[in-house]
């Protein structure tokens, strides 16, 4: 990114750039903004950050917690992944094996709203694993937190392949969704046809399905008194994304998970 986008093929040069660049900020960040300036400079900000991050949380970047962007990783490499993790992939056979057997032996519900039927519910049980909404949990006593939510577009193309991997990023605020998913590149399929998936980031309302946190200090502040009630029920377990209010990814939901197992139950 930094050698196409400045014409330079050293990592010296591109850390003078960005040395450069970072010194706008001064002192410790105070938004997302002024946290991704700090991190990778303001050409990198406004050409790859700066729209992509306002059309996926409808929001400007200065009214952001910087928190968002520091799972961002630098490098002054020729790795191209996106994070620095050494293992990057998904299960065979994708996540529904995982599931199935972790459900396995176990009654399902569909189509069934926990908070419409909680005394039945509460009653079932020693535990409840609950990865709602923490404020839908209390009925919104302290007024609703905020969300996104996603539309998902999908589509059959008469062709073998379309984008040659399996997410594609759209930065810019004149494309309306933010990625598109080419599912067979998951698992390397070799299908003659491909399925795409368009995805569109939109404000939460009640009536739609909540998916990512928003992160600034009025929602924290309103987390944190929910956080106080859920403290007092001993018989909850709030968890994920939307029982702790956390924009966590999936490694780090599941390393919570088997953390919350591990006191609960020690196993």
């Amino acid at each position: 990114t930094f050698s196409r986008m400045w014409n330079i093929s050293t990592p010296a040069e591109a850390m003078a750039i960005i040395a450069k660049q970072r010194s706008a900020i001064a002192g410790e960040p105070k938004n997302l903004e002024e946290k991704a300036i700090s991190l990778v400079g303001r050409d990198v900000y406004l050409k790859l950050i700066k729209e992509y991050t306002e059309k996926q949380w409808g929001r400007p970047c200065s009214e952001l917690s910087s928190t968002i962007i520091e799972r961002l990783p630098v490098r002054f490499t020729y790795n191209n992944n996106y994070f620095s993790d050494p293992y990057q992939g998904i299960p065979n056979g994708g996540y529904t094996p995982i599931v199935e057997k972790m459900l396995r032996g176990c009654k399902i519900n569909l189509r069934t709203d926990f908070l419409q039927d909680r005394e039945l519910y509460m009653s079932m049980a020693k535990k409840i694993v609950y990865t709602g909404t923490i404020d839908g949990y209390f009925n919104y006593c302290y007024g609703p937190l905020e969300y996104r939510s996603l539309r998902f577009e999908h589509e059959v193309l008469d062709m073998e392949n379309l984008q040659g991997v399996a997410v594609m990023n759209f930065t810019d605020s004149t494309v309306p969704y933010t990625r598109r998913i080419e599912h067979k590149h998951f698992e390397f399929g070799m299908q003659p046809k491909t399925v795409i998936s368009r995805e569109y980031s939109y404000e939460w309302t009640k009536d739609g399905e909540p998916y990512y946190p928003i992160a600034n200090a009025e929602n924290t502040a309103r987390y944190r008194a929910y956080a106080e009630l859920g403290a007092k029920e001993p018989k909850t377990i709030f968890g994920g994304r939307l029982g702790t209010y956390k924009y966590m990814d999936m490694q780090d939901v599941v390393a919570s998970a088997l953390r919350l197992a591990q006191e609960e139950f020690g196993e």
